[in-house]
């Protein structure tokens, strides 16, 4: 059917080719930059349909149209496409991380010890509670359920704070979200970082790889947020505050950190919470403390979320794995819910319950994450990891939207409706 269609237009190019030797060939496909570019305006166009007449967050819209279209179903994104896009999605997935870490505010749980029984509930429950599902009810190995807990016990720090940011939400409940997220966030990059070491034990006899990567993954990704997050503040204290130039300083010492990072094979997604975490606690001056990145962080979001989408391994998929995921999205459900509900404090129950619910999103660090520890044995990783993917593929629908129903509940949207900014 498409040869036929396309019969005349190669008859024209090619009698066109005797003529000006200049014309390249005709092309037999699409050009993969082409089409992913294509692809994500089909993502905005989806993302501000349902946001303008279901009222869904956008970057369900986004992850639904890189599904659709990936490899795994029509296949309009190829694998080479994905490749090329994966240095945009990292420094997407990048500067916001920066942000959840410029946000974490370590001196709040000292002042407030319901915040801190909270946080630490989730972390252990939520971790202890995915690890045994994953070991005795899946049946992975001690080190694979540790990895499946260390993937999946944290929120998803992107999805959460472009949804509070796109029905700019303010209150208790969007500030405990956030913090919750940071928290859990930075706890499952020192369970991955163990992990690591954890699997090369149980794959390999000697302890060299065991001891060497998890060093070089927490000491790389200390050593270059630690000088990029000095260069960009020395930098900036010779701007303007808030100055455009600021926050093109902020912008570019991120990308070169993300960069730095993908040349040593160091987790963007750390070295960037690391450095967000490192601009925020030795800012002293408060040099770049009120810096806020432009709108345009949306058009990255939308990459992000696309790439996501797409890299989920949809073409596995069973009912056995998706059962057993949904087993623990709900294991993980009731982790983080009891955590809130038995940490007491000032806090009214409902709000509480509120909080839990916001902090459901599982969704693009994960999938990075799982694809990374997958990558080390992927003879094994592949199959072993499918689990976590699936339960991440499962929330990158269902984690914004109960994400969104909780700020609205909560009363803390502004004016209860959602704001038509981003990128409407």
């Amino acid at each position: 059917m498409l040869d036929s269609l396309l019969a005349l237009p190669r008859s024209l190019w090619e009698s066109l080719l005797e003529r000006l030797f200049f014309l390249p060939p005709f092309p037999e496909s699409i050009d993969s930059l082409a089409l992913f570019s294509l692809l994500l305006v089909i993502g905005l166009l989806i993302g501000e349909w349902l946001h303008a007449r279901v009222g869904w967050p956008k970057v369900i819209g986004y992850v639904l149209a890189g599904t659709v279209f990936g490899p795994s179903l029509l296949g309009w994104i190829s694998i080479e496409a994905l490749a090329q896009a994966r240095p945009i999605a990292d420094a997407a997935l990048g500067l916001l991380m920066m942000e959840v870490g410029r946000r974490l505010d370590i001196s709040w749980l000292g002042r407030n010890p319901e915040l801190l029984r909270s946080t630490l509930g989730d972390i252990v429950l939520s971790f202890a509670l995915i690890f045994l599902f994953a070991l005795w009810v899946v049946g992975l190995t001690p080190a694979w359920a540790a990895a499946t807990a260390a993937v999946t016990m944290a929120s998803a720090p992107a999805v959460v704070l472009l949804t509070i940011d796109e029905y700019k939400a303010q209150g208790q409940v969007t500030e405990r979200v956030i913090l919750h997220t940071a928290i859990s966030s930075a706890a499952s990059f020192v369970a991955f970082a163990i992990v690591l070491g954890i699997v090369h034990a149980e794959q390999n006899e000697g302890w060299l790889n065991a001891l060497a990567h998890p060093l070089w993954v927490a000491a790389g990704a200390l050593l270059i947020a630690g000088l990029t997050s000095r260069m960009a503040l020395a930098i900036a204290r010779l701007l303007p505050k808030r100055s455009l130039a600021q926050v093109f300083v902020l912008i570019a010492c991120a990308l070169l950190a993300v960069g730095i990072g993908r040349m040593l094979a160091v987790p963007v997604f750390l070295t960037l919470f690391l450095m967000g975490v490192l601009l925020a606690t030795h800012d002293p001056q408060q040099t770049l403390r009120y810096t806020q990145l432009p709108e345009g962080h949306w058009l990255l979001a939308i990459v992000l979320f696309v790439v996501v989408g797409a890299s989920l391994p949809w073409q596995n998929f069973t009912w056995l794995t998706g059962l057993q995921a949904l087993g623990l999205l709900a294991v993980r459900a009731i982790a983080k819910t009891a955590a809130l509900a038995l940490a007491g404090g000032s806090l009214p129950m409902p709000k509480r319950l509120l909080v839990g619910m916001g902090i459901q999103p599982l969704s693009a660090t994960a999938v990075f994450m799982a694809y990374e520890i997958a990558s080390l044995y992927p003879e094994i990783g592949s199959s072993t990891l499918a689990l976590p993917l699936f339960a991440a593929a499962i929330m990158e629908l269902a984690g914004p939207a109960l994400c969104r129903q909780a700020l609205k509940k909560s009363g803390e949207c502004e004016s209860g409706t959602p704001e038509t900014g981003g990128m409407a």
